[in-house]
């Protein structure tokens, strides 16, 4: 796993990167070149992981469907967001219903990765990894994508958290934002340290880096109330995801996560507050990168989905076929793509999961290949390899 980009002689002292209390942690991982170097794409991506197996019939509901109600028992959804008189939406996720409206998000239900078992970590791993199998390659396809935009030379990715997830760890470096709680430290006591530091060219260029990325965490603490949330607030996280991505040598790809999506018991209670909060995060990232929505696609995923039929506990169970949201000003929105088997007896996989009909896989080639420009060869043979799962079509605008 890389480390952040902070010499011994810096004393780790992530202040640096400060201009006022509770202002943002903006670091660069590997590499000592400047952060905000040229952008190879004008093309935004961010992906919204949600660890846990979020229930894809929660959130996107076939109400029409008879076998519905009786699968969902008690914990069955009333009263959903209608979408096209056959499914609806979770009445919190009122901001992405919204935008499913305006034509900025596409929805694919019964979607998952190729992964077909049920252990979280084979596959959320398998899902970061992109090689086809659970650990099967060390480092993230979407790393490895950058790497094909820009040969790893500009770090265009960027983690939102505390930690790097293994979809943006590898050979390309890439930048990280976090809350800090630490004090801030005067402009006189880093010129002081410029001057001490001047002859140490490694140093001087990491301080050059963090004194330049200074004024973007200073406004984003300014901006972002950030004593009113809790640290590393999903919203808070996107508003500074899009503040970054603004600008014009900023990260050009992200990766937010959301955990807690393990609803194994008092599903309704535990996972309306999550879809307020995704629904929030995302509408905070589009008001955040302004103009720049327009050429951003947002992918909205989990490892796996969850049982049809409700548990014993008015909750559900780990299952296969999930759902996936792709919000942006650069989707071809307002529409369900990909097939929909229903959830009739016979249609259910191995008679108790939604049937996963459409691969997470063929819509990250559509989004590597189609919106950010990839070539088919380089996403088949190095992003995704050994997957043969074709580009989604109908996808992007």
């Amino acid at each position: 796993m890389p480390d952040r980009l902070m010499p011994d002689r810096l004393m780790q002292d992530r202040r640096l990167f400060l201009q006022g209390a509770g202002a943002g942690l903006l670091s660069s991982v590997m590499g000592g070149k400047i952060a905000f170097a040229q952008a190879p794409t004008e093309k935004r991506l961010v992906v919204l992981f949600l660890r846990g197996g979020m229930d894809g019939l929660h959130a996107v509901v076939p109400y029409a469907d008879k076998n519905y109600h009786n699968l969902r028992g008690t914990i069955a959804v009333k009263d959903s967001l209608n979408i096209n008189g056959y499914f609806g939406m979770h009445q919190s996720l009122r901001g992405l219903h919204g935008l499913y409206r305006q034509g900025e998000l596409a929805i694919v239900p019964a979607a998952a990765t190729q992964y077909r078992l049920r252990s979280h970590f084979d596959a959320q791993n398998m899902l970061e990894n992109g090689s086809g199998t659970p650990f099967g390659a060390s480092d993230g396809w979407l790393n490895r994508a950058i790497v094909g935009l820009n040969g790893g030379d500009r770090r265009m990715g960027l983690a939102l958290g505390k930690q790097v997830p293994l979809i943006l760890q590898g050979a390309s470096g890439i930048q990280t934002w976090s809350q800090s709680g630490l004090d801030p430290v005067s402009d006189d006591f880093l010129s002081r340290l410029s001057l001490v530091y001047a002859g140490d060219e490694t140093f001087a260029k990491a301080l050059a880096d963090a004194r330049e990325t200074a004024g973007a965490s200073d406004m984003m603490g300014k901006s972002m109330s950030v004593n009113t949330r809790r640290k590393d607030d999903l919203i808070e996280l996107a508003e500074a995801a899009g503040m970054l991505m603004s600008q014009p040598g900023g990260p050009r790809i992200a990766v937010m996560e959301s955990v807690g999506w393990d609803t194994h018991y008092d599903q309704e209670r535990r996972i309306k507050p999550k879809f307020q909060e995704v629904s929030d995060a995302v509408l905070a990232l589009k008001k955040s990168l302004g103009a720049h929505w327009n050429q951003t696609a947002v992918l909205i995923v989990s490892e796996f989905g969850r049982t049809a039929a409700e548990n014993g506990n008015r909750g559900t169970d780990h299952g296969t076929g999930g759902v996936a949201m792709i919000a942006g000003g650069a989707v071809k929105g307002g529409q369900i793509l990909g097939k929909w088997p229903g959830l009739s007896r016979y249609s259910l996989f191995q008679k108790r999961d939604v049937r996963a009909e459409n691969d997470y896989e063929g819509i990250f080639k559509s989004v590597l290949i189609s919106h950010l420009g990839l070539t088919d060869s380089f996403v088949a043979d190095t992003v995704l390899p050994g997957n043969k799962s074709k580009p989604m079509e109908g996808l992007i605008g």
